[in-house]
């Protein structure tokens, strides 16, 4: 029974030196969107979103993505810590990393390990420090939901931004083929003395 145990959290551990931790990925992202991102660089076996109950629906997402192979992994974690990586268009770079046994829900029990759970009485020497723990963790669980607050509002103003630039760019081409299609390119570039090559290609002045 105990070698059936040592042999599953072996397999396990293979695992886990396989899969990749995406970190500040957009709401938007699927699980289709990480296995066609990341199939550039071996084979995506699964992909399993790790669930934010902390924080409000819109907020970056983490995810747990295993590789075929440990070296594709490895890939992995050095391009997307090296080059910014965007997924599903928006402007936040992914971040990555190894992942441990910790990230994974439904690890099964290291061999040998026990853990053993008891209420603190108030004369404990642990109690105030576990006090102290537990107020650590509200504080940063609220300084993060303001950093995270504050990002999503940059990101949806850059994402604005962006839209209204690729409207602009677009009304420009448009004006360039009305042009072009009514003829007043070559009427412009006729009193310009300005060459307009031939319609077989794309227009251009020389």
């Amino acid at each position: 029974m105990e070698s059936g145990k040592q042999n599953e959290y072996a397999a396990f551990e293979e695992k886990v030196r396989r899969t990749v931790y995406l970190d500040n990925l957009s709401p938007n992202v699927t699980e289709s969107v990480v296995r066609t991102a990341l199939d550039q660089y071996g084979t995506v076996k699964s992909v399993e979103f790790i669930p934010n109950y902390l924080e409000p629906r819109n907020m970056p997402q983490c995810a747990l993505v295993e590789m075929e192979k440990e070296k594709q992994a490895i890939v992995v974690i050095s391009t997307l810590s090296e080059f910014p990586f965007m997924m599903s268009g928006m402007p936040r770079p992914v971040r990555a990393r190894a992942a441990v046994a910790e990230m994974f829900g439904d690890r099964p029990r290291k061999p040998g390990r026990q853990i053993r759970i008891r209420w603190l009485d108030t004369a404990d020497p642990y109690f105030e420090v576990a006090s102290k723990l537990k107020q650590l963790v509200k504080r940063h669980a609220t300084e993060t939901a303001v950093m995270l607050k504050h990002q999503l509002e940059k990101e949806e103003k850059l994402a604005k931004q962006q839209g209204e630039t690729l409207k602009a760019n677009y009304k420009k081409y448009e004006m360039i083929d009305s042009l072009m299609a009514d003829g007043a390119a070559r009427r412009l570039a006729r009193c310009y003395n300005l060459r307009v090559s031939d319609d077989s290609g794309p227009s251009t002045f020389h």
